[in-house]
C-alpha cells in the first residue's frame, strides 16, 4: 500500500541541508503490524499516478497546514506557510485511489485533505486542542459512533494521541462524522455510503497507541479485496 510522505531539508551525518522525502517510522511499523506492506509515496506529483495504479491501498499521512487557498480561504496568522507541492501530490493521489475504489485510510491531515478536496473547510486555529508542550502527543479519549467504519475497529470510547491545533469545520460532501471530542469538534469522519469503498479518517495520529491497531488490521483487510477501477 502507498503512504504519503513529506519533503522537508534535514541535516545527515556530515551533510547539511539535505532534501529528503520521510515519514515517522511509527506509520510503517503500524502498517506491518496490521499485515500490510508500506511503500512511500513521496510529494512528487508526475509519479503519483504510476505508483497509484499499482497500489492496492492509500494511507494518507499528517503534517503541515493545507493551503487555505484550497478551501477559498485565507491564511491566518496561526497557520504555517503552505507546502503546496505536497497539497497537489496527495489530492492526485487520493483522486486515483477513489477512481479505482480502493481503500483509503487518512491520519489528521490526510483527513482534513479529504474533506477539502470535497468542498469541506477548516477551522485554522483550535488553542484548546494544541499540545500542552510542541513536538509532544497528548493521549484523549474520543466518543465514536458505534455503527460505524471506526467504531467497530476502534470501539465507542478508544484513547488516541492528538497533536493537532487545527480541525475539521465544514465537513466535504459525502462524507459523515463518526468520532468526536468532548467538545464536539470532529474526531474522525468517513463515507456517508455503507456501501462505498473503505474511506475512513481520524483526527488524532492512528500510528500511534495500541487502541487503533484493529483500524489499521482493517484497512489492511480492505486492501485484500480486488480493486473497483
Amino acid at each position: 500500500m502507498a503512504v504519503t510522505a513529506d519533503a522537508t531539508t534535514v541535516n545527515w551525518n556530515i551533510w547539511g541541508d539535505v532534501a529528503v522525502s520521510l515519514l515517522p517510522q511509527p506509520y510503517l511499523d503500524k502498517v506491518v503490524q496490521a499485515g500490510g506492506a508500506p511503500v512511500l509515496l513521496p510529494p512528487l506529483v508526475e509519479g503519483v499516478e504510476a505508483v497509484m495504479e499499482r497500489a492496492d491501498a492509500l494511507l494518507m499521512s499528517g503534517g503541515a497546514d493545507i493551503d487555505p487557498a484550497l478551501y477559498g480561504a485565507e491564511r491566518g496568522k496561526f497557520t504555517f506557510p503552505p507546502h503546496q507541492a505536497r497539497d497537489a501530490a496527495e489530492l492526485a493521489a487520493l483522486a486515483v485511489a477513489e477512481r479505482r475504489g480502493i481503500p483509503v485510510l487518512a491520519v489528521c491531515r490526510g483527513l482534513q485533505l479529504i474533506s477539502v478536496s470535497r468542498g469541506g473547510t477548516l477551522d485554522q486555529h483550535l488553542p484548546e486542542h494544541s499540545p500542552a508542550v510542541p513536538g509532544r502527543y497528548e493521549p484523549r479519549t474520543i466518543r465514536v459512533k458505534p455503527d460505524s467504519v471506526l467504531g467497530g475497529a476502534l470501539g465507542t470510547s478508544p484513547t488516541v494521541y492528538c497533536h493537532h491545533h487545527q480541525g475539521i469545520d465544514r465537513l466535504g460532501a459525502g462524507l459523515v462524522a463518526t468520532a468526536w471530542s468532548d467538545d464536539g469538534v470532529i474526531e474522525g469522519a468517513e463515507a456517508e455510503d455503507p456501501s462505498a469503498p473503505f474511506l475512513a479518517g481520524l483526527q488524532a495520529h492512528g500510528e500511534l497507541g495500541a487502541d487503533t491497531v484493529p483500524l489499521f488490521e482493517a484497512f489492511v483487510e480492505a486492501a485484500k479485496a480486488p480493486a473497483r477501477r
